[in-house]
């Protein structure tokens, strides 16, 4: 079996996997359809259907999540935003003020950051995705706790098996440790390739961490983590041409 037939299957039972999820009888298949292997697309791939799907999802989390339909201390949950179909994935760890006040993720100071970092990567914000382990602000802009992330973190995995990113970029310790099931700190996490189901994941420091210690030796440490997800996603470096 090749690595393309491989994905092509995996994809295919993501989507069986999500459909029934959401509460879906049957999925609907187009016969005839040109698949995978013959250079088509199928119904799974296609933008529109993934943000159908990730649509729903939002609405079934807002009406049944055991953390966000008992939390308190938020007005309104942040379910995520970007490219459907995105080759790259942020994850976070949860909003803040500013992101309760829109409904947006990462778009107070730390997501001011996280908008150069995805410049300085050669892209733009709506050509990747972003989302966080909570959907909802903790009390005091708090670190997600474990238990928190267990009970609303499965939307996101959920979020992930949608889209089928070909990198996950985590942001901070929550999101490492949930995606990877791991309580490692982050000093040992970042810099090294792990994988998500079968998904390249790279830790990193979150945002917000460089607010607080923006240092020439922090900055370079996530500029490095950056450079290799660019060298996975076959995205030119432009520190290459100096």
């Amino acid at each position: 079996m090749t690595a393309e037939t491989d994905r092509a299957r995996r994809a295919a039972r993501q989507f069986v996997e999500t459909s029934r999820l959401l509460g879906a009888d049957a999925v609907p298949v187009a016969v005839g359809s040109p698949t995978a292997e013959q250079g088509g697309r199928r119904p799974s791939d296609s933008p529109a259907d993934k943000q159908a799907l990730l649509d729903a999802l939002r609405r079934r989390h807002d009406s049944e999540c055991p953390h966000c339909t008992t939390a308190t201390g938020h007005t309104r949950t942040v379910f995520g935003e970007g490219a459907p179909d995105a080759r790259l994935m942020f994850v976070g760890e949860a909003p803040g003020a500013e992101e309760d006040r829109t409904g947006r993720p990462f778009v107070g100071r730390a997501g001011k950051l996280l908008d150069k970092i995805i410049e300085a990567m050669g892209l733009s914000r709506d050509e990747v995705y972003i989302a966080n382990v909570l959907k909802s602000r903790p009390p005091n802009n708090a670190t997600p706790t474990a238990a928190e992330a267990a009970r609303c973190g499965p939307y996101l995995l959920e979020q992930i098996r949608i889209i089928q990113p070909e990198v996950i970029v985590t942001l901070g310790k929550p999101a490492a440790n949930l995606l990877l099931g791991t309580n490692e700190a982050m000093g040992r996490l970042r810099g090294v390739w792990r994988q998500y189901e079968g998904v390249p994941l790279m830790p990193t420091y979150h945002p917000a961490f460089l607010l607080r210690s923006y240092t020439p030796e922090n900055r370079a440490r996530v500029w490095s983590d950056m450079r290799q997800v660019m060298q996975r996603l076959g995205l030119p470096d432009p520190a290459a041409d100096r």
